[in-house]
């Protein structure tokens, strides 16, 4: 799970330099010097499994001889990432354990919050300072690292480095998630796998709805005549303010870390905004399309009905996340993880605050290319002696730890506790395709008596051990309440509703991102559309501008990178 953060100034903090060992003619000379020099470090004779170099250089778990130390451009989040008291982006339950079993050591000689991320690495990049190891959260500056030899190869380390589980875990998105991190056959990057996280959910103050009188909503017309009477009925309002509707982000369309979007609405009407899709065997951006105007059309009876928050343009982020944590409004859209954030911070301050998910709608993505909007990439530094070092990690932190290990408790409770992905010394995740309903589901098998809790991997123990004292009333932390409610309820809402995972589609050798003049204009206009600023015909001619400013030229490429659609 990925989330929002609330946002700081940019801070960059000085580069660290670290003395690395150069190359020798004679591996066996060098390896004794390690060796010699390892022994020196007590703690980690004491705490690493042994091992040689070329073991740790061409294996998953093979652990360095030596304490091998890299430098990392670090993500962070806030409140410390919700990282335990006393512990740190360079010492905490996941460095402790890569220490532990690997024999490595990350020192974080950049940092900077995910809001202001982007523009920090782009710095780097322009000056050519890269740490040893970096998150890069676009395809643009990915290719930008390998057009300039900025990066290594990684195609060997991949193959000899990544556990076999891993491998499958990939192979789970099918050979384009792969195929858009090769540069001239080579792997230039690991790409993060953004796993399944299903549609939308509309999440209801179901205390309110008691309070009214009002039935479950089985449609999403039901649920919109909710909101209305809680609109008309003023619910959240103190004298002299005006009540809200359904809060929404002026976006409109979100990704797998927000909430507040109306994907929901563009579903119920077959319509996917800002993702290219096979139209009769064509492919077209989603967001010119005939059905997308008619889901604009709706969104603007919504507003004038009420439904929609009326001062949605004017509202950022953060606040949108206070008018949910402060009880000012009643419904919104989320993903299953919404309990974690923002709704458990409303059951730290007011338990009576009864949030509660619906799953209202089918959506049909069959013929929706998956963008690489969400996806990070993981890079190594040309030059750095260890490339292997991040395969490594990914094999220990994402299948190891999780599926074997018996001494990483720590690391996994960290889910249950909701310490942030940021608190990970690479900010990424690899999983299976469909693993957020796969641990769901295990997790009730259990329950219901027909599997052991043995067979639970690791992650799902965590999430299981933290369900089940919510359950049974021996905790009543906002970490256990987060957990039943995300991974059960929520997941569970969308299981009952027969939600399968889809294979994923990906544009060939193009990712298809669009200029940010394009956006803007279709922001704009969608916003000015739902206000009623411009009438619903005025959709034709935003389609007749977005073409002849480059939205033409654009299709007409993805089309030639595609030929077979």
């Amino acid at each position: 799970m990925k989330s929002k953060w609330k946002k700081l100034p940019v801070v960059l903090i000085g580069i660290i330099a670290i003395a690395v060992c150069g190359c020798s003619n004679d591996l066996q000379e060098l390896n004794q010097k390690r060796s010699s020099a390892a022994k020196e470090n007590t703690e980690s004779t004491e705490t690493v499994r042994t091992g040689t170099w070329e073991t740790a250089a061409q294996t998953p778990y093979g652990a360095y001889p030596e304490l091998v130390t890299y430098t990392l451009g670090q993500m962070s989040g806030a409140n410390n990432s919700n990282l335990p008291d006393g512990n740190t982006y360079d010492d905490n339950a996941y460095t402790r354990y890569l220490r532990k079993m690997l024999n490595i050591q990350n020192k974080s000689v950049y940092m900077e919050r995910e809001d202001r991320y982007d523009e920090f690495v782009n710095i780097l990049v322009k000056d050519q300072t890269l740490p040893d190891v970096l998150v890069v959260s676009d395809r643009e500056t990915l290719k930008e690292l390998v057009d300039n030899d900025l990066v290594e190869d990684l195609s060997e380390v991949y193959e000899n480095c990544t556990s076999e589980r891993i491998k499958e875990m990939f192979e789970s998105y099918g050979s384009g998630l792969l195929d858009s991190v090769r540069f001239n056959g080579k792997l230039m990057a690991i790409p993060e796998t953004v796993t399944d996280h299903g549609p939308r959910l509309m999440w209801l103050r179901k205390d309110w709805m008691d309070k009214l009188g009002l039935e479950d909503p089985k449609t999403l017309e039901d649920a919109f005549d909710i909101v209305e009477k809680f609109v008309q009925n003023k619910m959240g309002t103190e004298d002299g303010e005006d009540p809200i509707g359904l809060a929404c982000d002026t976006d409109l369309v979100g990704t797998t870390s927000s909430n507040y979007s109306v994907d929901s609405v563009f579903d119920k009407f077959g319509a996917s905004p800002q993702r290219w899709v096979n139209q009769n065997g064509k492919i077209v951006y989603g967001s010119v399309t005939e059905e997308t105007k008619n889901a604009l059309s709706y969104l603007h009876e919504l507003y004038e009905r009420g439904v929609l928050d009326k001062n949605f343009a004017l509202r950022a982020q953060n606040n949108l996340r206070d008018l949910v944590i402060n009880g000012k409004c009643g419904a919104f859209f989320g993903l299953w993880w919404t309990p974690n954030n923002p709704l458990m911070d409303v059951y730290e301050t007011d338990k009576e605050a009864n949030w509660q998910p619906f799953y209202l709608q089918s959506t049909d993505w069959q013929n929706v290319y998956d963008t690489f909007q969400d996806n990070k990439y993981v890079v190594v530094r040309k030059g750095y002696e260890h490339p292997e070092i991040v395969m490594k990690i990914i094999s220990v932190l994402f299948d190891y730890s999780r599926y074997e290990a018996k001494d990483a408790d720590e690391v996994n409770d960290y889910f249950a506790l909701n310490v942030e992905p940021t608190a990970r010394p690479l900010v990424i995740n690899v999983d299976y395709n469909e693993a957020t309903f796969q641990i769901t589901k295990d997790i009730q098998s259990v329950m219901s008596g027909m599997r052991k809790e043995k067979s639970l991997s690791a992650i799902e123990k965590s999430y299981y051990d933290a369900a089940e004292k919510f359950i049974q009333g021996k905790s009543e932390t906002a970490e256990d309440w987060a957990a039943y409610e995300s991974r059960l309820a929520a997941v569970g809402r969308l299981i009952e509703g027969n939600y399968r995972s889809t294979a994923k589609r990906y544009l060939d050798d193009a990712d298809g991102e669009i200029p940010k003049s394009l956006q803007q204009l279709e922001k704009d206009t969608f916003i000015q559309i739902i206000m009623g600023v411009k009438p619903i015909t005025y959709f034709d001619t935003f389609v007749q501008e977005w073409y002849e400013q480059g939205g033409e030229e654009l299709t007409e490429q993805i089309r030639r990178s595609n030929p077979g659609e």
